[in-house]
Order: structure tokens, then sequence, then C-alpha cells
């Protein structure tokens, strides 16, 4: 399969939509997989800091 130009490329007859959207779902879940958890490690940290700046206070 060639394809003659770089919109025919993107196009791939006509499933390209379908395609390019499953690629950039799958790209954004994987995003995600990798900053979700580095967020709530640093929410995790913050929140043990406060509690420990409180006990400390006591």
């Amino acid at each position: 399969m060639s394809f003659a130009s770089f919109g025919e490329f993107l196009a791939m007859g006509n499933h390209g939509p379908y395609v390019w959207s499953a690629y950039g779902i799958s790209l954004l879940v994987l995003a995600l997989n990798v900053v979700l958890p580095i967020l709530a490690r640093r929410r995790y940290l913050q929140d043990e800091a406060r509690r420990l700046r409180r006990e400390e206070a006591k």
C-alpha cells in the first residue's frame, strides 16, 4: 500500500478520523497514567508534611 501524498496518508482511505482519534485517546491515557500518580504522590507528601508540622506544634 503506497500513498501518493501526505494528505492521503492522513486520510487513510477515509478511516483517518477513527485511526487518529484512537491514537490520540491512547496517547492521552498513557500520559495520564504517568502524570496522575506523580501528582498524587506530590499531594500525599504535602499533606504528610502539613500533618507533621501540626503535630510538632502541639
